[in-house]
């Protein structure tokens, strides 16, 4: 899943640059104009991209912290399973 997004990403970012650039290319506007209008759609795009990639982070935290719950409970019955057995053993004996 997580090479999905990196290759998402980096179509994302790929066709980013290459609208820039063409933005560039066919602007019809002066060129200070220009700049101050892509200067504008750059920083939405910046804050666009750090809210994603702080709700990425958030995200793996979430895995992170739930693999972890779920590794500690395997730990548990891991133990309890263990002195079930050694008691069954205990009696045998």
């Amino acid at each position: 899943m997580s090479r999905d997004n990196s290759t998402m990403m980096v179509w994302f970012v790929s066709g980013a640059i290459l609208g820039a650039a063409v933005a560039l290319l066919l602007a019809p506007e002066a060129g200070e104009e220009t700049r101050r209008k892509l200067a504008s759609h750059a920083e939405r795009g910046r804050k666009t991209l750090l809210e994603s990639g702080q709700d990425l982070f958030e995200r793996g935290r979430e895995l992170y912290e739930r693999g972890r719950e779920i590794a500690e409970d395997a730990a548990d019955l891991f133990e309890r399973g263990r002195r079930i057995a050694e008691k069954n053993i205990d009696e045998r004996i």
